[in-house]
Formats: C-alpha cells, structure tokens, sequence
C-alpha cells in the first residue's frame, strides 16, 4: 500500500531479459533498510525486491505488467520511487495500491500561476471511476481531479493541477503532451464501481 508522495526519482541503470524483464534502479533511498521482497513503487506500479546494492536496487517485470502500464522501461528512464507504507507514517496523499488501472495520454499543458494545469485523456474503462475532486494517482503521484469532459466513444478528459514543488521532486519536470501516464483510480471509486455492477445484475 503507498500514499501517491514521491520521495525519490530513480534511474533504470540496467535492463536485462531473461523471460521476466530484470531492472536495476539507482536511487538515494537507504538501501539497507529495504528488505528483500519489499514492495516499492516504481511510477505508479508495485513491484518486489529481488536483490539490491548500496545505491541500487532490482526489480523483475512480468511480460502482462510491461504491456498494461505506460512509459519506458529502458536503460537511462527516469522513475518516481515510493516506498510502501507502514504503519504509523502520514497519509499525506490517498491510499494507492500499485495496481494500474489503465494509461491516459497528456494532450495538453498550461502554465497557471506558478503552476501547471495538465488535461489528460482517459479511456473508456476507466472512465466512470473518475470525477471532479477525486482523488488519483497519475505516474504514481497522488493529484486531485479539477474537473471532468466525457468524449464520444466513452473515453474522457480531466483537468489537474501540478504545483511546482510536484514538479521538482517527480518526473513530471518536463511533462509535455502526448506522453502516456499510468493511471491508478481511487480505490473506493473501484470497489464502488464493482457494487453498482453487482446490484444490476441482481
């Protein structure tokens, strides 16, 4: 379980593939108190420990998560890193499962204020789980929906804003449109979803 509050960005230092992708990922987290079989979040997508160095740790991806999540999964990529929560920490964001639920497409970025306000397309799946004031995780980030647009075909569009400080300690320093993002919806907005089907079908 995390919160969506990045608290590093980590570099994919080596990729190797043998069946399942291996990924070697620097960071300036304290390795030595990441335990092996730790779950850590790597731009919205939970993933376990499997060895770890001094400034590094690696990570194996299955075939199904690499053709369910957004970004690249190559040497040099840039990652936003959260460790998984414990219990006692500040839920500073929402509750964030690591599960992505689908992956939407910036299409438009402005600058407002000091910060950025960034509309992002949705597909159709996903689409009845988001609503304005909602809570999200974009990338692994947890953001507030400003509002939403239903398009022809079931897809949508949502508005957020990305205050400075989000931008400076997460990948999204040179966010631009037409870049893919993994979209996790609000838990309670999933499992309210699942009831709803449930009671139609009753």
């Amino acid at each position: 379980m995390f919160t969506g509050i990045i608290t590093d960005i980590g570099r994919i230092a080596g990729v190797e593939h043998k069946g399942d992708t291996r990924l070697r990922i620097g960071t300036a987290f304290d390795t030595a108190s990441i335990d092996m079989g730790a779950s850590i979040a790597c731009s919205g997508v939970c993933l376990t420990v499997v060895d770890k160095g001094a400034d590094w740790f690696a990570v194996e991806v299955s075939a199904e998560t690499l053709s369910r999540t957004a970004g690249d999964w190559s040497e040099g990529t840039n990652l936003n890193l959260e460790r998984a929560l414990r219990v006692g920490d500040e839920l500073g964001g929402h509750i964030v499962t690591g599960h992505v639920d689908g992956v939407g497409t910036v299409v438009e970025v402005t600058p407002e204020g000091d910060s950025t306000r960034i509309v992002i397309e949705a597909p159709a799946a996903i689409a009845p789980y988001i609503a304005a004031k909602g809570s999200i995780a974009l990338d692994g980030i947890s953001l507030t929906v400003n509002e939403v647009s239903d398009l022809a075909g079931g897809c949508v569009r949502f508005g957020i804003n990305v205050i400075p400080h989000t931008q400076q300690m997460t990948t999204w320093g040179n966010v631009a449109p037409g870049r893919a993002l993994n979209i996790e919806i609000d838990v309670l907005a999933r499992y309210l979803g699942r009831m709803e089907q449930l009671r139609h079908v009753v």
